[in-house]
């Protein structure tokens, strides 16, 4: 049965490049102007970044994977028994590969990956082929957003493991944090598991070269947000109009990723429906790293619900593995 015309309908919903679309020209109109990170990470921005985590200057990475396969056995025996991992993020999927390789357990284990890129979900379920018993789901999804939603699809008999890893929490400010960490409480169970990788704070020296590196890896990956652009919404920034600029914000404990308007000109990005006069100097806010203390990332899964079981931090690179359960 047809609905009267003048009878509420649902709103048709976006599609991928119509959301980019909104997004950019909401946020590149502010001030001061910005970019979402999400869309650093179309396909080459995402190999760009696993790039990124192989450069010496940036030691986020290797510390994690030595964590998780030194301790790896460890978490999953603490949250267990398991009847599934579910990764928020999941990159290029090495870091779940670390941990489980750890699994002494030879029960049947689903996985299920979520990230925002298609390109980092095939290279993440490539990563775990072959591990003994274990079925992997891939999710294609901003978690922040569609969490809730997703959240139906891993459930069932048997605990859960959720993962947080990369340090990702860092790309929120405090509130959004917070927020966050709740949504990830409301999704799980008593008695799931909660794995959060955090990065703290160490010298501004050691934190300008991973976010400014010297072969200019992280430049490019910068950079490339203006190239996916171009490309999907038809704009006309010029790349050597802009460089990359990084800065230590030591108040707000983050580091800051911006585009630098190099002169005087004007950008059209016809999807979007914007153009924008940028002034010498100008610059484009891209994303937010927030550094945190060990403490305080104990405390903010406290006041998100969680029980703080067991926090492991590599010393050399000052980052943190924290194990918090459901109560």
């Amino acid at each position: 049965m047809n609905a009267p015309a003048n009878a509420a309908q649902p709103a048709p919903e976006r599609s991928p490049a119509d959301a980019f679309a909104a997004a950019v020209r909401d946020f590149l109109t502010r001030q001061p102007r910005q970019l979402p990170s999400r869309f650093l990470y179309d396909p080459l921005g995402s190999a760009l970044f696993d790039a990124i985590c192989r450069l010496p200057w940036y030691g986020l990475t290797a510390a994690e994977l030595r964590l998780l396969r030194e301790h790896g056995a460890a978490i999953i025996a603490r949250v267990g028994p398991l009847a599934r991992i579910v990764e928020l993020g999941s990159g290029n999927g090495e870091k779940a590969a670390a941990l489980i390789g750890g699994r002494l357990s030879a029960t049947p284990l689903d996985l299920h990956l979520i990230d925002i890129s298609p390109a980092a979900l095939t290279t993440a379920t490539q990563a775990v082929t072959g591990v003994d018993r274990l079925r992997v789901f891939t999710h294609e999804g901003n978690y922040d957003v569609d969490l809730a939603r997703l959240a139906t699809q891993f459930q069932g008999p048997g605990r859960t493991l959720m993962l947080f890893l990369g340090s990702n929490i860092g790309n929120y400010d405090p509130p959004a944090a917070g927020a966050l960490l709740r949504s990830i409480r409301q999704s799980l169970r008593s008695g799931d598991g909660f794995l959060l990788g955090a990065d703290l704070v160490r010298s501004e020296r050691e934190l300008q070269l991973a976010y400014d590196d010297p072969l200019g890896v992280t430049a490019a990956f910068n950079r490339n947000l203006l190239v996916h652009i171009n490309r999907e919404l038809d704009g006309d920034f010029d790349l050597a109009g802009f460089r990359h600029r990084a800065v230590w914000n030591t108040e707000q404990s983050r580091v800051e990723m911006h585009l630098v308007s190099l002169r005087p000109q004007r950008v059209r990005v016809a999807r979007a429906g914007v153009e924008i006069a940028f002034v010498e100097g100008e610059h484009i806010w891209t994303e937010s790293s927030y550094k945190y203390r060990a403490d305080e990332v104990a405390a903010r899964l406290a006041s998100a619900g969680f029980e703080v079981r067991e926090q492991w931090i590599e010393p050399a690179a000052q980052f943190s593995l924290t194990l918090a359960t459901v109560r």
